[in-house]
């Protein structure tokens, strides 16, 4: 028969051989955005990028990418091999210089202040968020007010780039009626992420006047008011809801700024919600409230 059909027998034997076994996946293919942790957590890549940052500005400044690698193993517990974290450091720019880190641009540290008015000092920072139906993370960047904890604007999308948090800012001083020339603009405080250390970010800056400050690596408490909204969003909307689209999350996540900024009250700023104390601070003139930083 095999004659007749002009087929091999070592071609038949070895198809009989393979019959209904499983093909192995082919290697290679778009990256999958995220690693995972030790505690089966996954974790996005641009927080890996965050914490790569931190590192090379503190105990690993001389390390190659292999012993970041290790670092990242060890102190933040990431299941990751040196592939991807030289892929990662490739794409921050910081693979040929890495043993002379320095800031691409001018770094100013935050300082302490006390803050008595609306519009002094914002807070910039990420919440990033999964759905589960898509296993994807998607970004979102919000600029809270510290005096009267209103979030002005957010940006939520896959992607969360300098430009993004360049736009983010123009957004909010127009917002805000501070956009205009010999207006007095707020501070801006963020932390080391890559948005922020950016040239096009430090550009934005200094084009619109704003001053622009960062805080010390691994000092949270130095933007303390955007870390507790983040902490209330994840308890308040992440947590009730597991996405299946980015279309439910984002009508969760526009639904819960409503609330927020409209309805959901503080007891700092005597039980009233963040746009109920803006509103009342300008029409009343409020004095003698000192928030130190």
């Amino acid at each position: 028969m095999l004659k007749t059909v002009r087929l091999l027998r070592s071609t038949y034997y070895y198809n009989l051989s393979v019959e209904g076994k499983q093909k192995s996946k082919p290697k290679g293919g778009k990256p999958r955005g995220y690693s995972l942790n030790k505690k089966n957590q996954k974790v996005c890549d641009d927080l890996i990028k965050e914490f790569i940052i931190e590192s090379i500005d503190g105990d690993a400044i001389n390390y190659g990418y292999r012993k970041i690698t290790y670092h990242l193993r060890k102190y933040y517990n990431l299941i990751i091999n040196p592939k991807k974290v030289y892929r990662l450091c490739k794409e921050l720019g910081i693979l040929k210089d890495q043993r002379v880190i320095k800031p691409k641009v001018k770094k100013t540290i935050a300082a302490n202040r006390i803050i008595t008015g609306s519009n002094q000092l914002w807070e910039m920072d990420i919440k990033y968020g999964y759905i589960h139906g898509q296993d994807k993370f998607f970004y979102l960047l919000n600029l809270i007010d510290i005096f009267d904890r209103s979030i002005i604007d957010y940006h939520m999308g896959f992607h969360c780039e300098a430009k993004d948090a360049s736009a983010l800012l123009r957004k909010c001083l127009i917002r805000r009626n501070l956009f205009e020339e010999g207006v007095n603009k707020p501070v801006i405080r963020t932390d080391n992420g890559p948005q922020f250390v950016s040239y096009k970010f430090s550009e934005c800056c200094e084009e619109i006047k704003v001053e622009h400050e960062r805080i010390p690596v691994k000092t949270p408490n130095k933007n303390a008011h955007i870390e507790s909204f983040h902490r209330i969003l994840e308890d308040e909307c992440f947590k009730n809801n597991e996405f299946e689209t980015y279309a439910q999350a984002y009508e969760a996540v526009n639904d819960f700024m409503v609330r927020y900024n409209d309805r959901r009250i503080h007891s700092s700023l005597g039980f009233m919600s963040p746009n109920e104390f803006y509103t009342l601070h300008f029409r009343e003139n409020l004095t003698g409230i000192e928030i130190r930083v």
